[in-house]
């Protein structure tokens, strides 16, 4: 069900995703900004490295760095659905909010939900995940959208 978003394959989302996903990318670059994917499916492999290794690295307890990575088999990139978006004419503010503060974050809050994606963790958000102006999820057919909104009805 995955399909790459990138040439090389590097990157992929699930099909109705990496379609609706390159459309979005296509019509951001019409409008000068470059939309540019970091990250997409994650087996619980790449999510073990993310979160027990990293978290190693930078001296977190599992709690600390559940703020901002999600243990293996909580993801919402395991869904294929999830994507980390960055600004190709500002890279330093991959993975920062201070993405907030680029042409691509005003690109995507205003035209992402014509697409059918949505930001998943704003400020202040329920689930209690520290803010990620970069984090994006597809919420375009059925199963993405019992995939997050089942999960949100759990949360309440």
């Amino acid at each position: 069900e995955l399909a790459p978003i990138l040439s090389d394959g590097s990157i992929q989302l699930r099909k109705n995703a990496a379609k609706s996903y390159q459309a979005m990318e296509s019509a951001a670059r019409q409008s000068g900004v470059v939309l540019v994917p970091i990250s997409g499916f994650r087996s619980l492999t790449d999510q073990d490295y993310l979160f027990f290794d990293k978290k190693a690295e930078r001296g977190q307890v599992a709690a600390e760095r559940a703020k901002v990575s999600a243990p293996p088999g909580y993801s919402e990139h395991h869904t294929g659905y999830a994507i980390d978006i960055g600004d190709g004419n500002v890279p330093a503010t991959n993975l920062s909010q201070t993405f907030e503060n680029t042409a691509a974050y005003r690109w995507l809050k205003e035209n992402a939900a014509f697409y059918s994606f949505e930001i998943s963790f704003p400020r202040g958000n329920k689930q209690g995940v520290s803010y990620e102006p970069w984090h994006w999820r597809f919420v375009g057919d059925r199963n993405s959208l019992e995939t997050f909104y089942k999960a949100h009805q759990l949360k309440k």
